[in-house]
């Protein structure tokens, strides 16, 4: 059973700089089979937010033209965990950030394509 937890979120100011883990706590350790990670975010009274995503099988991972530069997803090759650095973080990149996992490659930017998703970490970007 997947069961997704991120984890690194907090208040900072802009600027500065944050990194989000999100990993599979239901993985008995043993082989997995992840296609593709993502991270999206969500703000009160908005849809889901793409953010980041990356496939398990390598390539280069699509980003939200509002983070392109700023933002880095990576993953963990021998265990599902997938990482957010974030830098140069602005007040627009407060939400709640979520991860979400899809048992195919393709790293989409569609929330409907992933099939689990974490409880959320939220960040805030404040003076």
């Amino acid at each position: 059973q997947v069961q997704l937890v991120e984890s690194g979120g907090g208040t900072v100011q802009p600027g500065d700089s944050l990194r989000l883990s999100c990993e599979d706590s239901g993985w008995s350790g043993r082989v997995f089979s992840v296609g593709a990670m993502g991270w999206f975010r969500q703000v009160p009274g908005k849809g889901r937010e793409f953010v980041a995503a990356i496939a398990w099988t390598g390539g280069n991972p699509p980003y939200a033209d509002s983070v392109k530069g700023r933002f880095t997803i990576s993953r963990d090759s021998r265990k599902p965990i997938i990482y957010l650095q974030m830098n140069s973080l602005k007040p627009e990149d407060t939400a709640v950030y979520y991860c979400a996992q899809r048992s195919h490659v393709n790293p989409t930017t569609t929330p409907d394509d992933y099939n689990y998703w974490g409880q959320g970490t939220q960040v805030t970007v404040s003076s």
